[in-house]
């Protein structure tokens, strides 16, 4: 049910959202000379409503965050109904990126048309241009000065103006990796918090939905980038080199190397390296363009690109990687006994869950050829059922995260009563007998750790704290190794605690035979 502090939210939004549609909020169009586009006004104006609605949203969770700062007993409560609204965040800003993608194409078509409008032909003597460009766009774009198409070839020029054009394209991408980024981080502080295994599989899969989003943001950024960066990079090194700006060019590839050095530095370790070398290039970018301007006098190209120099210095790119292990809801549970019988004709032995992943010991207490009378167990519980292959019925009971917690309730079984009770172990869907296998008494685990040519600090002390007794020991240049552990569950612990450490570790957990 939901709780009646959202209803509220809610409701106040919707009123709020009503009252912003009925308002019809007023626009002024961002380039001068589009006030007459219908269609170019008609985005902007829903563009300023969807923002209307998306601030009353964000409102509406900051609000359920002070309750959750407030009372931590809330935490769950508020942790769904938090995500509820950002599910509605999430798609408002999803049609806020559509129409601003359709803005900029008419923008940049307005642009292009104006500036053609004054183009001399292919092959005629290059003039001075009759073409008026509003001021706002002098200052905001370097490219629509003249002075590039006046000493660019005519192929070079387009490539500059269709990577300029491209600009807001990429910073959209941007834009909208950032805010899936922000949504995942929501995430996966509630899926730490989520109790039953319904709720965390969905936020698993929104997960795993807006990190597919993002690998595709990233890749058409990636492209997109590329070339801008290479058209802009090129015709900038023209101009220049035609007026003998050596100490510029030098300055500018010194820049590139050294981002370039930085990319490679912070390689792997963020959410996103196309994001990463996005900010890098484009800081050395925007001081390039700033340099040609100033070499060109193009003061307001010059203070304009100032300002998106400052802006860009204070952006924190370095958005640490959002890696969420899967949680494996496994059901453990002691074995305890009752004089009063726990199961009945209407309550009766369930079957036994067999779990996909994890690993889970549980006490065989008997197999039989025929369904068995709950009196048989000496009141034992909980009790559980599989018929085998063999059509046979095998019962079991508790459900414990390690072999030493199930060597203790066989024990306890014994005391009780019961001749021969069993350890059994599922890893990952496979069972195994240990009292009757004799080969996987011998059995043991190893973890396995690549990836990096050397350990850090703190995932050694994560390994002498939660491995303290087990070996560890390096083969070859890229493999560590910790053993061996006669539990895999216990091997299994080690390796997930070092994958929280450092994600870009490659960890696996395997079995080998104690000679």
């Amino acid at each position: 049910m939901i709780h009646k502090t959202f209803i509220y939210a809610l409701g106040a939004m919707f009123l709020t959202t009503g009252a912003l549609l009925a308002q019809q909020p007023a626009v002024e169009p961002r380039i001068a000379g589009l006030e007459n586009n219908a269609e170019y006004m008609s985005l902007l104006g829903e563009d300023a409503r969807l923002q209307m609605r998306e601030d009353s949203i964000v409102n509406a969770v900051a609000q359920l965050r002070q309750q959750l700062r407030e009372d931590p007993t809330q935490r769950q409560r508020c942790s769904q109904e938090i995500l509820q609204l950002e599910s509605r965040i999430f798609e408002i800003r999803n049609a806020k990126g559509r129409l601003i993608d359709r803005i900029n194409t008419i923008e940049q078509e307005w642009v292009l048309a104006n500036l053609d409008a004054g183009s001399p032909t292919t092959g005629a003597a290059r003039t001075e241009a009759v073409v008026t460009i509003p001021d706002s766009l002098k200052v905001r774009n370097l490219v629509d000065n003249l002075y590039f198409r006046e000493h660019l070839a005519d192929t070079d020029y387009s490539a500059l103006r269709r990577a300029q054009r491209l600009e807001p394209q990429a910073e959209a991408y941007v834009n909208r990796f950032r805010a899936n980024y922000d949504t995942l981080a929501e995430l996966a502080e509630a899926y730490a918090t989520v109790t039953t295994e319904a709720e965390a599989m969905e936020i698993y899969e929104r997960m795993n939905a807006l990190q597919g989003v993002n690998r595709v943001l990233a890749d058409s950024l990636s492209e997109t980038w590329n070339y801008i960066f290479d058209n802009k990079n090129y015709a900038y090194g023209y101009i220049l080199d035609e007026l003998g700006q050596e100490e510029i060019l030098t300055r500018e590839e010194d820049a590139l190397s050294q981002a370039s050095r930085r990319l490679s530095e912070l390689r792997g370790t963020t959410a996103s390296d196309a994001v990463t070398d996005y900010f890098l290039r484009k800081r050395v970018l925007v001081d390039y363009e700033e340099a040609v301007a100033g070499v060109l006098s193009l003061d307001a190209a010059r203070d304009s690109l100032k300002g998106v120099a400052a802006r860009l210095a204070e952006s924190d790119f370095r958005m640490p990687r959002i890696d969420v292990a899967e949680r494996y809801f496994l059901d453990y549970d002691s074995v305890a006994f009752s004089s009063t019988p726990k199961y009945s004709y209407q309550n009766p032995i369930p079957e036994c869950k067999v779990y996909a992943n994890g690993t889970i010991y549980r006490i065989l207490l008997g197999t039989f050829n025929t369904k068995r009378a709950v009196s048989t167990f000496r009141g034992a519980y909980p009790l559980f059922y599989l018929v085998n292959d063999a059509g046979k019925w095998c019962y079991y009971t508790g459900g414990f995260a390690t072999l030493e917690e199930a060597q203790e309730a066989q024990k306890l079984l014994k005391e009780h009563g019961f001749i021969r009770p069993e350890i059994v172990v599922w890893t990952d869907g496979v069972e195994r007998n240990l009292s009757r296998d004799p080969e996987a008494q011998h059995l043991a685990f190893r973890v396995e750790i690549t990836g990096r040519e050397a350990l850090s600090e703190e995932v050694k002390r994560e390994i002498a704290q939660t491995a303290a007794g087990h070996e560890l020991s390096r083969v070859g240049q890229q493999l560590f190794i910790v053993g061996g552990f006669d539990d895999r569950a216990v091997a299994d612990r080690l390796a997930e605690s070092i994958r929280q450490l450092d994600p870009e570790l490659e960890i696996k957990v395997v079995e080998v035979a104690n000679p």
